[in-house]
């Protein structure tokens, strides 16, 4: 299975790999963005993927078009070798490419509808040839969501796709009756650096909250360089999945105050380990959490810190949120995820030599 190697993408596509594996259906992922770290490259191989890795650059990195049109040849190049049933496509800009196997596009966020979201405003014109390309994208292949609200943001940003499937994402989720001693830290994980996950709404709120924060994942951006300023948090660093799911298993709460989170592959593992949710309250996180967390303003980092409070104080309401946190995970889980794509893909009964090839971009 596809993705890119700079995000959470890198989680969905190994996990789904991992499980249409166990399905029979052989998964080439073409990697783009950066070299696989060696994490990645072991997450790979136990997925039981093949690998065809490049590290042209992505459609939302600066100046990527010269990468771009060259990945679409090797792309081609690549389905030209091996022939496969399906191309799932994890990026927008390959698309329109003349593919002969039917196409699947997976859409896990967009730069136009990150604006609207983080900044409220319209993307600004450098981000012009970008919008051309997703809106042709949009129109070229059948579209897939991991929620209602993103295919809403894509219709309202590009009028289009005016169809398109949602198919929750899934991970994998400890047994049923694992269960871990909590500790009195509070954990966010994602990309730091990214506004969008609204890092400095925790920096902002740490030094009123009664437990230590601690986050993992990146501060710098792998395109700019820019760091996010985050001096009263406990930065973990970039953690494998494994170092992560101990963390989370070992935390009593879990914040993601996000401005714009399509999904959120991070709060879904914390949840699966059974740690109390406080969220930003957004139509993404409204519709696969509410009910089950504390949802907060994300551009109040006071009602953040006193969110995180009431739960730090309250153990009672602390340990209900995380069993019905524990059981939407359960929903949301690997398997169903797996039997959505194949009956997408057509390959609802896998034959033996079944390929997906998926092309992140």
């Amino acid at each position: 299975m596809t993705t890119d190697t700079l995000g959470g993408v890198f989680s969905y596509a190994t996990s789904l790999a991992s499980w249409l594996s166990g399905q029979g259906v052989t998964v080439t992922l073409a990697t783009m963005g950066s070299a696989l770290t060696p994490l990645q490259r072991a997450a790979a191989e136990r997925a039981g993927a093949r690998v065809r890795e490049s590290t042209y650059r992505l459609e939302w990195m600066q100046e990527p078009w010269d990468d771009v049109r060259r990945a679409g040849d090797w792309l081609l190049a690549l389905e030209r070798e091996l022939r496969p049933d399906v191309v799932h496509l994890n990026g927008y800009a390959h698309a329109g490419l003349g593919w002969r196997a039917p196409v699947r596009l997976v859409a896990h966020s967009c730069v136009c509808s990150w604006f609207r979201a983080v900044r409220a405003e319209r993307a600004p014109e450098s981000w012009s040839r970008y919008r051309e390309v997703v809106a042709q994208a949009l129109g070229a292949a059948r579209v897939i969501a991991p929620t209602r609200a993103l295919l809403r943001m894509l219709r309202q940003e590009y009028g289009a796709p005016r169809s398109g499937e949602v198919i929750f994402n899934g991970v994998p989720l400890p047994p049923e009756a694992e269960r871990a001693s909590k500790e009195p830290f509070v954990l966010a994980a994602g990309r730091l650096w990214d506004a969008a996950k609204n890092s400095a709404a925790l920096q902002a709120a740490a030094a009123s909250v009664a437990w230590p924060i601690c986050a993992a994942g990146e501060a710098s951006s792998p395109d700019s360089g820019e760091s996010a300023e985050l001096t009263s948090l406990r930065l973990l660093g970039s953690l494998g999945r494994e170092e992560l799911a101990g963390w989370m298993k070992r935390a009593a709460i879990f914040a993601a105050p996000a401005l714009y989170e399509p999904f959120g592959l991070s709060i879904l593992e914390a949840a699966g380990q059974r740690c109390a949710l406080v969220l930003g309250d957004i139509p993404s996180l409204r519709e696969l959490w509410d009910g089950c967390a504390l949802f907060v303003d994300p551009r109040d980092p006071r009602q953040l810190g006193a969110a995180l409070n009431r739960l730090i104080r309250d153990g009672s309401l602390r340990q209900a949120l995380a069993e019905r946190a524990w059981r939407r995970a359960r929903s949301y889980d690997l398997e169903r995820m797996g039997r959505a794509y194949l009956r997408s893909y057509g390959l609802t009964r896998a034959p033996a030599v079944a390929q997906v090839l998926e092309l992140s971009s």
